[in-house]
């Protein structure tokens, strides 16, 4: 009996054991469950295909982890056995939890990726447009490093003119995504035209802060276009593909969203040359025109078609005179010979009006009233017509009318010569 012990003894030995033989380890296996508490702890539990074993890690550790498991998920997870000895329960207490065969930051990053991709935040749709015309720049980097370096000497070399403000900000480090966010979040109240985010090359864990999610969704509520410009050109961030562009190198970021001076001046050099040959053509052509118009108006005025008048007008005249002076001459030579002509038709005629003349006058001889009347006789008429002598009564007027003589007479006495 003096190898018997309590159950909180043996507890106790088993413990001592267990943590003094089981530290520092590595386990892995596939997630079995899974439990992130309220508490800021991870709860979770291991197994392959034949055992299990429950597992936690305490918030602190929690904190730095960059992924979240899942189960499922086959995991190597470093740490030490502990027991329990309340209820004589041994638990693998973790540290730290790495994914199997693939690191813990490449798993993080592709959990991040595929998480913000189902919200949106990578959709082109929503991307801002760089705007043609940048008059002011704000650059959200650290104030002394060679990406901010790089950046001003492209400025000054393509465009000199632009007004840039400088944010300066952690860009690595434990609290730089808390930075970058707030300093993204400030420079969005500047009034800029374009924000560039970025800094110089580094390895995956120098660059971790561009890959955090509220750096991530600082970018994705800016209301001013955001340009990515981180690390090197095989670097691709959650901030570029949530950006509204991409560049590979901060230098590159000025060399795509800045015109380049010498270009637009020779361009500008090339348009002057342009507009001198296209105002010379114009110039030239309405010069013709002009002259054109000059000719149609001096061919339409009124002093000219006066003098085109006047011109005529003294053609005319002198083909008048010159028609006449041949006829003139013409009739003077035909003269003689029309003279004779006229005389003979003119004689031919008046013999032949007086013959006719002749003709009439007997005619009007032999139709005159005053030859065809006999003396003595005349026409009795009342009221215009012609009456016979025995309708006439009594104190009755008629009217006597002979070929010379017309009497108003009143008979006074009617008597009948024979029965």
């Amino acid at each position: 009996m003096s190898n018997m012990m309590t159950v909180s003894s043996l507890n106790t030995k088993i413990k001592s054991l267990l943590e003094a033989t089981f530290m520092h380890i590595l386990v892995e296996g596939e997630v079995a469950s899974v439990t992130y508490h309220s508490s800021g702890h991870l709860y979770f539990s291991i197994k392959d295909d034949k055992s299990a074993i429950k597992c936690v890690m305490w918030r602190s550790s929690v904190a730095r982890m960059k992924f979240h498991i899942e189960k499922g998920m086959h995991i190597v997870v470093e740490g030490s056995v502990s027991v329990y000895t309340p209820r004589g329960e041994y638990q693998f207490q973790t540290v730290r939890i790495e994914p199997y065969g693939k690191g813990a930051l490449a798993l993080a990053y592709e959990q991040l990726k595929e998480r913000l991709k189902a919200k949106g935040y990578f959709d082109a749709h929503r991307k801002k447009p760089m705007p043609k015309s940048i008059q002011k720049i704000v650059l959200v980097t650290a104030k002394e490093s060679a990406a901010l370096y790089d950046m001003l000497k492209i400025i000054e070399k393509r465009w000199p003119l632009l007004e840039v403000t400088i944010v300066d900000t952690l860009v690595q480090g434990e609290s730089a995504a808390d930075q970058i966010a707030n300093s993204l979040r400030y420079a969005d109240t500047l009034g800029a035209d374009v924000i560039v985010v970025g800094r110089g090359g580094g390895s995956t864990e120098d660059l971790w802060c561009f890959n955090e999610e509220l750096v991530a969704d600082a970018i994705f509520a800016m209301q001013t276009p955001v340009v990515s410009a981180v690390g090197h050109e095989v670097d691709v961030l959650i901030s570029d593909l949530v950006a509204d562009l991409r560049a590979p190198t901060p230098s590159a970021a000025m060399e795509m969203i800045l015109p380049d001076l010498q270009e637009i001046l020779y361009t500008l050099s090339e348009y002057e040359e342009r507009f001198k040959q296209v105002i010379t053509s114009r110039l030239n052509q309405s010069i013709r025109e002009l002259k054109h118009v000059e000719e149609m108006l001096y061919r339409s005025s009124p002093l000219r078609r006066l003098e085109e008048s006047k011109m005529e007008f003294k053609r005319m005249e002198e083909e008048f005179r010159r028609i006449i002076s041949y006829r003139m001459e013409r009739f003077e030579s035909a003269l003689p010979s029309m003279r004779n002509t006229y005389i003979q038709t003119m004689q031919f005629i008046l013999q032949r009006k007086e013959q006719h003349l002749d003709h009439l006058m007997q005619k009007f001889q032999m139709n005159d009233p005053r030859s065809q009347c006999r003396p003595g006789w005349a026409q009795i008429s009342q009221n215009g017509k012609p009456v016979a002598l025995a309708s006439i009564d009594k104190d009755t007027r008629f009217i006597l009318e002979d070929a010379s003589i017309r009497i108003e007479a009143v008979c006074v006495n009617k008597q009948k010569l024979y029965e």
